[in-house]
């Protein structure tokens, strides 16, 4: 069903959060937390959710079906290799993006054979593990075996790009939530045994 407010959302908005977001590969998650809560408000827009309702990463992940900030820079990143492989992006990217394959010392690697890119080393933690020579081949190494064959189409490969961030967002989220539900009983656990305690020594004396 067409939605013309989510159009809206996403004309004035969501593309707005992803001009040029690869810049923010590997930032602090203060900074990406930011883009967040811009993304937040505009679900919550499209979703009719107000402010304090619970369950809107939720709503995100399954009825809007967008991706966080990370996952949509990793994504972009992702789609930046894909065309680096196929001399389909600016020479300045591709210049930094080395298969493990055209290295002479390592061709004889597994790596080689499963279309993977050399990381460069990078000496600064701050801004060298940030550069797209580190972030970009990282991202795509990360990657299944099988969306790295030189035979994916495009449309096929950004489909499955689209899959791989979104599981791998809801199944964090998952992990999460569980996590979550069991802190909770074990905080409402040991509240019991203390009030147990405490009712003991109570008879006692």
């Amino acid at each position: 069903m067409f939605n013309p407010l989510a159009t809206l959302v996403h004309v004035f908005v969501s593309s707005r959060v992803d001009y040029c977001n690869v810049v923010f590969a590997g930032a602090l998650k203060t900074i990406t937390d930011r883009l967040q809560r811009v993304l937040n408000a505009a679900a919550r827009v499209v979703s009719d959710t107000r402010k304090f309702d619970r369950g809107l990463t939720r709503v995100m992940h399954t009825e809007l079906h967008w991706l966080d900030v990370p996952e949509r820079i990793n994504y972009k990143l992702g789609m930046l290799m894909y065309r680096c492989q196929y001399n389909k992006a600016p020479r300045y990217l591709m210049d930094h993006c080395t298969s493990v394959s055209d290295v002479a010392y390592r061709q004889r690697l597994r790596s080689a054979s499963s279309h993977e890119v050399s990381v460069p080393r990078h000496r600064l933690t701050t801004y060298g593990r940030r550069a797209f020579a580190v972030t970009g081949p990282t991202v795509w190494n990360s990657l299944p075996e099988d969306m790295r064959d030189p035979d994916v189409s495009e449309d096929s490969y950004r489909q499955s790009l689209t899959t791989f961030f979104y599981f791998r967002s809801t199944s964090v989220f998952s992990a999460l939530e569980v996590f979550y539900e069991n802190a909770l009983y074990k905080f409402t656990f040991d509240i019991s045994l203390q009030n147990l305690c405490l009712l003991g020594l109570l008879r006692n004396n």
